[in-house]
């Protein structure tokens, strides 16, 4: 087998969540995300330049959809995901008051030996979410 294609990036995140109108009160009302789709189902958020992070209402997505231009296979997922938004090392105060003033409870919080800092919390589904300045990665 020869090399594989490259890959750009990572297009999609999607997490499962039991009430949707819940989830999308916190990642609009606390993280600030502006909704580009949304029906009874999922909601889509964009997210840094190309990026788009996906709530998908549990049990909703797990027969075929169906669209003009061919089809989504069924998904689904349970228990608490974790994944990470980027933000910049200068607003890390500010997304500590943010967080403080909208009683989300930063559960921890990692300073990376590149000197990227961590912030930990749930979002209503028990996702652990992580806010990450640059320097994280060998990438980022």
């Amino acid at each position: 087998m020869g090399a594989a294609p490259p890959i750009t990036g990572v297009l999609e995140t999607g997490v499962y969540v039991d009430d949707l109108a819940k989830a999308r009160s916190f990642y609009e009302g606390v993280l600030g995300f502006a909704p580009m789709f949304a029906d009874e189902r999922l909601c889509a958020y964009p997210v840094g330049p190309a990026g788009v992070f996906l709530l998908f209402l549990r049990g909703a997505t797990q027969e075929t959809v169906t669209l003009p231009g061919g089809s989504i296979p069924p998904h689904d997922g349970s228990g608490p995901m974790h994944f990470a938004f980027a933000i910049a090392a200068d607003s890390l105060a500010a997304w500590r008051a943010r967080l403080a003033e909208a009683g989300v409870e930063i559960e921890s919080e990692m300073v990376w030996p590149r000197g990227a800092v961590s912030l930990y919390f749930r979002d209503p589904d028990g996702h652990l979410v992580e806010l990450a300045t640059p320097g994280l990665w060998a990438n980022y």
